[in-house]
């Protein structure tokens, strides 16, 4: 029996568990998840210091003509006491001296012979980047769980963090079957095709972190296939799609079946992707899905996905949705949740012009697709939808409903 797009998602995320960790430099760790949380070391700034080229001044000679007594410059050593009638020129990024309780900025000054003059009114603290205003030493900096980004290293840098814990990357294992099927470095037969899932795959595992292991085309007999299967089994994840060629589609299950698969769910709710199986061996998790090619790459986004950000250890691995509105009226067949693909210009979300579960051409000038209510029958235009991006990752730390009602 086939049961929902929900509970298939939730023995997803039940068996595929965040993998160990792994120490890595942080000018590798983009793109990677933390597996440890990181506090600060030391406030930043560490000391008080100044914000612009000027001069460090009393707030009580405002006005004043005074003399400069010397220069700060950022990186000097040691300390400087601002004294009574008198200022100091300063740059930017410089200690503030002993005593200073303001900068006035050197466009807000006038130089005379050799003097200083102050503006009428200068105000206590301005200009000045006090220690710790940007960070403060113990605060969590980042969580356990974060994907990095560019501004998360440059976060690591300013407590000059040089390695941190990552979780390894999941090795995700794909192999080709089906007599009928030819990879696109292969020669094509009379009435054979081009596999086009296993490159799709392969791409977005990697896309989204992924370590690739192809192990080859397998033969249609169910000693070749057990071969592949045993060849994968040092994988996290292993995808695969349909069965073999017609008159042998029991192969594909009784090769992982004789090799201990236990099975999580076998059939979903859902068009296109009905067929969908997901379970384990041992501690690698398997994802059969679809033979179609688009009914395959549209189930991938999401329950390969969902898999993968899991075993990757990201706090924020359930699909999250962006709200919008359609385009255009829509009309469609109502009984089953439908996945709708289409294109999200930033404003509205327009459904592909033609698709069918076996078409290669409109995945490729997609960015998006909905998953529609099995109650729907159409959307007016300017109907609000719920659309899953599939040109970049976007997660939530808290599971939301996916279904455009």
């Amino acid at each position: 029996m086939a049961i929902s797009v929900e509970e298939a998602l939730d023995q997803i995320y039940k068996l595929s568990l965040p993998l160990g960790g792994e120490i890595a430099p942080i000018e590798n760790a983009v793109y990677r998840v933390l597996a440890e949380t990181v506090v600060a070391s030391h406030s930043l700034p560490s000391f008080d210091n100044s914000a612009m080229d000027g001069y460090a001044v009393r707030t009580e000679d405002a006005g004043k003509t005074l003399p400069q007594s010397c220069v700060i410059f950022a990186g000097d050593e040691g300390e400087v006491r601002l004294v009574e009638n008198q200022c100091i020129r300063i740059m930017t990024g410089a200690k503030i001296p002993l005593g200073c309780e303001a900068i006035v900025p050197i466009e807000e000054v006038t130089l005379s012979d050799g003097k200083v003059t102050l503006p009428p009114s200068i105000k206590a603290s301005q200009h000045i980047r006090l220690k710790g205003e940007d960070i403060q030493s113990g605060m969590v900096l980042l969580e356990k769980g974060t994907m990095l980004h560019a501004h998360h290293i440059s976060l690591l840098a300013s407590q000059g963090i040089t390695h941190v814990t990552l979780h390894r990357r999941p090795r995700v294992a794909l192999f080709s079957s089906g007599n009928e099927l030819k990879m696109h470095f292969e020669s094509l037969g009379s009435n054979q095709l081009y596999n086009t899932n296993t490159p799709t795959f392969a791409s977005r595992a990697r896309e989204l972190g992924c370590d690739i292991i192809f192990t080859g085309t397998a033969e249609d007999t169910l000693e070749s296939i057990q071969s592949h299967i045993r060849s994968a089994l040092n994988a996290d994840l292993i995808i695969t799609s349909g069965g073999v060629s017609v008159g042998d589609a029991d192969f594909t299950k009784k090769a992982f079946h004789s090799l201990g698969f236990e099975s999580a769910f076998e059939s979903v709710d859902i068009k296109p992707g009905k067929p969908t199986t997901f379970g384990r061996i041992g501690n690698s998790v398997i994802l059969n899905l679809p033979g179609n090619p688009l009914a395959a790459a549209l189930c991938f986004e999401l329950f390969g996905q969902s898999a993968i950000m899991s075993l990757s250890g990201r706090a924020d691995k359930y699909l999250a949705t962006i709200t919008t509105r359609i385009s255009e009226t829509f009309k469609m067949k109502k009984g089953r949740r439908a996945l709708i693909p289409g294109w999200f210009d930033g404003a509205t979300f327009t459904p592909s012009p033609k698709f069918g579960p076996g078409m290669v051409l409109p995945l490729s000038r997609a960015n998006g697709f909905m998953m529609v209510d099995e109650k729907v029958e159409g959307f007016d235009a300017g109907a609000a939808v719920k659309i899953i991006p599939t040109r970049w990752c976007m997660g939530s730390e808290s599971r939301h409903s996916l279904i455009t009602h």
